[in-house]
């Protein structure tokens, strides 16, 4: 009998660990998701850490968090400093998945996995000097990332060529992130996760 009451007990605390763990995260999602992704509470109920996202990808884009993600950990996220994803034709990494926490994404126009970000105190355009790489590596140039000119304070002659980042186009992908010359002191883009 008194195994029982401990047993009810630690099941409690576990499932109440648990909401918490996941509160937390739904709260604060921090790690880019796969393309057709679920909201974050959705996915966590979804995902069951299978793995088959992660072996579909045909780029490696797809990794499983790492243990340090805490709760998050072994679910599957995109970092793009490393490998951003390539929106791959008919998206096999949706389409694999047997739970629906990916769900299947018919084209690049309905695919929103996040959105890019300008650090416009570390971008070298926004300082002066002429860039244009996440521009450039952009799969969406011109409509997810376009060129605004802006005039240079103290400069009749030369313009600042700003990249600016269309919220409502951007899927999100990471290229911009992946080939971004900027790295320290930070990031000079980077992508917030969608919610």
């Amino acid at each position: 009998m008194p195994f029982k009451g401990i047993a009810a007990i630690a099941v409690a605390l576990g499932a109440v660990a648990a909401t918490a763990a996941y509160g937390a995260t739904r709260e604060t999602p921090s790690l880019l998701r796969p393309p057709g992704a679920l909201h974050e509470g959705g996915f966590f109920e979804r995902c069951v850490k299978c793995g088959r996202c992660i072996e579909a990808c045909p780029y490696r884009c797809i990794v499983a968090a790492p243990r340090d993600a805490g709760f998050q950990a072994g679910t599957p996220v995109i970092d793009p400093r490393a490998h951003a994803c390539r929106m791959c034709d008919g998206f096999p990494c949706s389409t694999a998945c047997p739970t629906g926490a990916l769900e299947p994404v018919a084209t690049r126009d309905e695919l929103r996995m996040g959105t890019a970000r300008v650090n416009k105190d570390l971008c070298l355009s926004y300082v002066g000097n002429r860039c244009e790489v996440c521009y450039r590596a952009c799969p969406l140039i011109d409509e997810a990332i376009t060129i605004e000119f802006a005039a240079r304070e103290g400069d009749a002659i030369h313009a600042i060529f700003e990249p600016v980042i269309n919220e409502d186009v951007c899927t999100g992908c990471g290229l911009c992130v992946e080939r971004c010359v900027v790295s320290e002191p930070a990031l000079a883009i980077t992508i917030e996760p969608a919610t």
